[in-house]
């Protein structure tokens, strides 16, 4: 077999549309292209996975390689298909099965000594394939780094299988020992309720907290506009604590969003986001998100 083709997702804005990796060998000059419009780190992907390989003993073959990441439209970023490029190549080489590699999607860094790094953007790329499985009766499972488990693992119903390293992938596929396959990763759900400044510690401003009850029990916007030291970051920090709960689809989002910049805190789940920008930030400042309180 000189073919293989795996699933992994990209990343374009809030969504993870969904990328077919294909790898295919072919005789003639040793080398090793990457299409389908990668940018400068996909591209670096021919030299972390060529040594990753190496270093976990397998053969790197000594053939043409092509990788097409398709849509070949849609823009690749990031190293999470380094893993999924990996395995194609020894699928189509034939040094692991090809057989159940269409059960799974797979999103993972890979080192230099072929350890599986932690990922960008890991929630939302498990929201946007646990939607797709709701349309589709096909159920796959998503291996990905273990340092990410936690993070994908709060989508209900997902099915994570982390992974250390590429070995540890390799003998999910290899092995015919149930034990030493990757294990499903259990879901997780929110501890306790999440804790905000009490609003009952202001003191005065009842025409500002009046504004704040109305708009909360209204869901409408707000806006403070007073001078430095009129409280309203006292206000807006205790604002979310007036707020009904986050719902289940809520606090995905939320954490999504989060995930896409790499910010992301287990300890913060189902806990509304908030920013206190500097009042001298500059508008490029506010966009990127400002600074955490």
């Amino acid at each position: 077999m000189s073919l293989a083709v795996l699933r992994s997702r990209a990343l374009a804005g809030m969504s993870a549309p969904p990328v077919t990796v294909e790898v295919h060998l072919a005789n003639g000059l040793p080398a090793f292209t990457i299409v389908g419009l990668p940018e400068a780190e996909v591209k670096e992907a021919k030299d972390r996975v060529r040594a990753a390989l190496q270093n976990a003993r397998f053969e790197f073959p000594s053939r043409r390689i092509t990788v097409n990441l398709a849509p070949a439209d849609l823009p690749k970023e990031s190293g999470r298909f380094d893993l999924a490029i990996a395995l194609g190549i020894l699928a189509a080489s034939e040094q692991i099965p090809a057989d159940r590699l269409d059960e799974h999607e797979y999103a993972g860094e890979l080192s230099l000594s072929g350890q599986l790094l932690p990922i960008r953007g890991a929630l939302a790329m498990t929201c946007a394939m646990h939607q797709e499985r709701q349309q589709d009766s096909r159920q796959r499972s998503f291996i990905l780094p273990a340092a990410n488990a936690d993070e994908a693992a709060l989508v209900p119903q997902a099915q994570i299988l982390p992974a250390t390293s590429l070995l540890d992938v390799c003998t999910h596929f290899s092995t015919r020992d149930p034990a030493a396959r990757l294990q499903q990763h259990p879901s997780r759900t929110a501890s306790s309720a999440p804790a905000y400044p009490d609003f009952s510690d202001i003191k005065g401003q009842m025409q500002a907290r009046r504004a704040m009850e109305v708009a909360a029990a209204g869901n409408h916007s707000i806006l403070l506009v007073g001078p430095p030291g009129a409280g309203k970051s006292m206000l807006a920090t205790r604002f979310p604590g007036i707020l009904p709960p986050m719902t289940q689809e809520q606090a995905l989002e939320s954490a999504a969003v989060q995930s896409l910049s790499g910010s992301f805190d287990l300890a913060r789940w189902r806990q509304r986001p908030y920013r206190a920008p500097h009042h001298t930030a500059s508008a490029v400042a506010l966009v990127g998100g400002g600074c955490k309180f």
